[in-house]
């Protein structure tokens, strides 16, 4: 509590300052013109979702679909340093920043470290402001405020370098509170570029408990995401702050295209677009890995950007505001904006590329320790059933490892396979097939301990049902849960919300819905993560081994493992 205590302190600290800020800059005294006297150009230079992709990224997620359908490859910090500076450089005045997700989930260059060398990395590219995502929320409220203020881990210490000095920018989230309601995060900052203030206000997904574990984020909570934007709005509003950001992590889906197409499926992101204070500019935005570039109209009918920039450092999203110097406010028609492919023809940054080495030649003796070897790749991408290769491998280890607890099935989330297994290997060159360490933590990071629970029957049905999550705004949320061999099933394309599961069978028999039935699950999805609250009702607990290790000891037990046959789940009208 003492360090809860202090960074509320220190948030208050920081909003006085970037009241001063704001009066420094006369802020507080421009007139409303009726004509513009001039403009002054600044460029928003934001990226999402990183998740402490040092090294390039390998397969589908280390490639951008372009407009044509064809991909090129894309990401890497060192690539994406060299296109920040040329970004900066092509522009008098910029800001660079992050819509969350800078770490967590990560590689093992970076994970092995808590993450440090990543933030060194924004460090060294100069990121001004970042909102937190959930996965900043992975290690727990503390470890976010040690990579706020630095310090030594307080288990592991300093391993990556004799100290760490955090992040030289500010974690917004203006709709994190403590239990009591105060604020546990700074809601906006102020920064100044061009001569004008420009105010950033940070928010996370409201339903980030959904995300993460409930351990991870005890004494907090999470508030709607437009209540807290237009709070952090009239503030700024107050302060004479009119050229306004918002970096927030919550995203739509898209229905494909290139880097600047705006094929969403209309989502929580464009709701809150929609709803959120009109004296707010832009918005940028992350949490689903897309890629789109939307204008969206505000309250009172005028368009503003709202864009992503998919994940893992593969785009960078490229705003460019003209600014009237005399009202200090965008002139929104004259907004320009773009996603930047992050490409690998550039010439790699010597001063990010020297970091990733480091962070590679340190973690090089666990990651590249050989685990299995596969056939042909394990890709994370799956078709209309839901069902993909790497998630039915993933599904069948867990099965095995937990094989002390009695399981009949094995369920995992989608969200917690990160990338692909490729037969090529990664950038580093091992043989053909070879999975190394390194590659299977990239797959599973997160290191969640595997638990057996019992379920009747019908709940297991329930589980499968709730698959299809209606949300607020009408849409619909799917998360279609990868499944053990031992389990299969057909949903229906047409059939109502809670009844589009049939035909289940278990081991080969029909479901029986009064029976007890032995489901192996990681801990995140039995305490109801990802919205499957029915998990919870699961009785008679017991544990397991942790996430990775079942997957690394089954790749182990099965060399030249195969992609399995795509059977286990299908589709009926």
């Amino acid at each position: 509590m003492r360090a809860f205590t202090r960074f509320a302190r220190r948030t208050a600290a920081v909003t006085v300052a970037a009241v001063a800020i704001a009066g420094l800059t006369g802020a507080g005294t421009a007139s409303a013109a009726a004509k513009p006297s001039g403009t002054t150009d600044v460029r928003l230079i934001t990226l999402n979702d990183f998740h402490g992709n040092l090294t390039p990224p390998a397969g589908s997620s280390g490639r951008v679909t372009l407009p044509d359908g064809s991909t090129v490859d894309a990401g890497g910090a060192a690539y994406l340093a060299t296109h920040v500076k040329r970004l900066e450089a092509e522009a008098k005045n910029s800001l660079v920043m992050s819509a969350g997700d800078n770490v967590g989930a990560s590689p093992l260059n970076s994970a092995l470290f808590h993450d440090e060398p990543t933030i060194e990395l924004l460090n060294s590219l100069g990121v001004n402001a970042s909102t937190v995502g959930n996965h900043e929320f992975d290690e727990g409220y503390r470890e976010l405020l040690r990579m706020q203020f630095g310090g030594c881990h307080p288990t592991d210490g300093c391993q990556f370098h004799d100290k760490y000095k955090g992040a030289r920018f500010p974690f917004l989230g203006a709709n994190v509170y403590f239990d009591n309601g105060l604020p546990a995060a700074l809601p906006f900052t102020i920064q100044v570029s061009g001569g004008v203030p420009i105010g950033i206000i940070g928010v996370t997904l409201e339903d980030l408990p959904l995300v993460v574990t409930p351990e991870a984020i005890e004494g907090l909570k999470f508030g709607d995401e437009v209540e807290a934007i237009n709070r952090s709005s009239r503030l700024l509003d107050r302060l004479g702050i009119k050229t306004q950001v918002v970096l927030m992590h919550q995203g739509d889906n898209t229905e494909g295209g290139g880097p600047d197409d705006c094929r969403t499926v209309p989502g929580a992101a464009t709701t809150i677009a929609r709803q959120a204070s009109a004296s707010v500019d832009v918005i940028f935005t992350g949490h689903s890995h897309q890629q789109y570039n939307c204008s969206v109209d505000d309250p009172a009918g005028n368009p503003r950007t709202l864009i992503q920039g998919a994940s893992f450092g593969r785009l960078l999203s490229v705003v460019d505001l003209k600014i009237d110097k005399r009202s200090r406010d965008v002139v929104r028609d004259q907004t320009v904006a773009h996603n930047e492919i992050v490409t690998r023809t550039v010439t790699p940054d010597p001063a990010a590329q020297a970091l990733v080495d480091e962070a590679t030649t340190k973690s090089a003796p666990i990651a590249n320790a050989q685990v299995g070897t596969i056939t042909a790749d394990l890709v994370r991408a799956a078709p209309e059933s839901g069902e993909s290769p790497l998630g039915d491998v993933i599904a069948d280890a867990q099965l095995a490892a937990t094989q002390a607890n009695s399981p009949v099935i094995a369920v995992t989330n989608p969200g917690g396979i990160r990338t692909d297994l490729t037969f090529a290997g990664s950038s580093a060159g091992e043989g053909d097939g070879v999975v190394t360490y390194g590659e299977a933590f990239a797959v599973q990071p997160f290191s969640n301990i595997m638990q057996t629970v019992t379920l009747t029957g019908a709940q297991l049905k329930a589980v499968l049902e709730q698959q299809w999550q209606p949300q607020p705004d009408g849409s619909v949320t799917v998360r279609i849960l990868q499944i053990s061999s031992s389990l299969h099933y057909t949903w229906s394309r047409s059939a109502a919300i809670g009844s589009k599961v049939s035909d289940i069978t278990v081991a080969g028999e029909p479901l029986d819905p009064n029976g007890s039935y032995r489901i192996s699950v990681n801990n995140f999805l039995a305490a109801g993560g990802d919205g499957f609250s029915e998990l919870t009702n699961g009785t008679d607990l017991a544990g397991g081994p942790v996430d990775l290790d079942a997957f690394t000891a089954y790749l182990t037990a099965n060399p030249n493992l195969a992609p399995p046959p795509a059977d286990r789940i299908t589709v009926a009208p």
